[in-house]
């Protein structure tokens, strides 16, 4: 385990052992968080795309250039 990692698991544990009323407030600190809510949304896309087969810059131009037309 990595310092991050391990680092992560002592945060992850300490907010599991808050109340759920403490675990509340923490959650909505953090949606009120603009930047880290822009993140999180990235972080959600990139990992639900990631199983998509990637694609060469041009193909991916080329299929713009269709759906313009």
């Amino acid at each position: 385990m990595t310092v991050r990692e391990a680092t992560a698991e002592v945060f992850w544990t300490a907010f599991h052992a808050l109340s759920k009323k403490e675990r509340d407030a923490v959650i909505e600190k953090l949606f009120r968080d603009r930047e880290l809510m822009e993140d999180l949304i990235d972080t959600f896309c990139i990992k639900q795309r990631m199983k998509e087969p990637s694609r060469t810059l041009e193909e991916y131009l080329a299929d713009r250039r269709k759906k313009k037309s």
